[in-house]
């Protein structure tokens, strides 16, 4: 059963090139900004994984189901492993990594960093919201701020900010992202921290946290930085949220 649900998330969880909008190569300057357009289609793989999760919180068969993996996982697996709490951060931290080794992303670092902190603020903001509305039960009893996985947000958000920064380079760098997204979803369920429903809403909060923050980038870019020309340098105050930790970082490019 732990594996049949493996493949279902993986087969959720993997983009869809087709379903993307195509974004033409530009060179890439110091005022480059390629934004997403909007498109309804964007939203079906993220609206779906949300409306499982928020379905699974009363459907007494979705419910079983997550109780059925809940068995199978403390039954069958006694190790934990705590890779979850980093691989989260590992597709967003790409970007970055293969920008700095020369394999340039559809835009700049400023404008990439509006995006990645829109992006997180949104998920996080969310995330936050519903553990406290909702208040459910964790599978191991510890807590309950259960639904939904914020570490699973956080690695489908950056996964989808991968994809998007480098699906023009090539589309692997999105698949991989997404594999180490869903794997962490997976670790989720295997430390028997989250239960499926959970993680299924948790991807589909990152996907389209990133997605509207790509929407939102050109508005929020104009708001900010009213004309780039007017400074050599930029600075930025960027949020984090460790699971436990809120903290701000400063970010300043001459």
């Amino acid at each position: 059963m732990f594996y049949k649900t493996i493949f279902l998330v993986f087969l959720l969880s993997v983009p869809d090139a087709n379903a993307q909008q195509t974004d033409s190569i530009a060179k890439i300057d110091t005022t480059a900004n390629h934004h997403l357009k909007f498109n309804y289609k964007q939203l079906i793989i993220p609206g779906a994984l949300i409306g499982y999760g928020v379905i699974g919180l009363e459907s007494d068969q979705l419910l079983s189901f997550n109780s059925q993996i809940k068995k199978e996982v403390t039954e069958d697996i006694d190790q934990k492993v705590t890779i979850d709490d980093f691989s989260r951060y590992t597709p967003a931290a790409s970007v970055y990594a293969l920008n700095a080794f020369g394999v340039k992303g559809k835009n700049n670092f400023r404008d990439r960093s509006v995006i990645f902190v829109t992006s997180y603020v949104i998920m996080a903001t969310t995330v936050l919201s519903l553990k406290s509305i909702v208040k459910e039960e964790r599978p191991d009893g510890s807590s309950n701020n259960s639904f939904p996985s914020g570490h699973t947000a956080t690695a489908f958000a950056g996964a989808e900010f991968l994809w998007q920064e480098y699906k023009d380079k090539s589309i692997w760098y999105g698949i991989a992202g997404y594999a180490v997204a869903t794997g962490t979803g997976l670790f989720r369920i295997y430390n028997n921290r989250h239960w499926l429903t959970d993680v299924a809403a948790g991807a589909g909060i990152g996907i389209l946290s990133t997605k509207l923050a790509y929407w939102m980038n050109p508005y929020i870019t104009k708001k900010i930085f009213k004309s780039s020309s007017e400074t050599n340098s930029t600075s930025m105050i960027m949020p984090f949220y460790n699971g436990h930790q809120y903290g701000l970082s400063f970010v300043k490019v001459f």
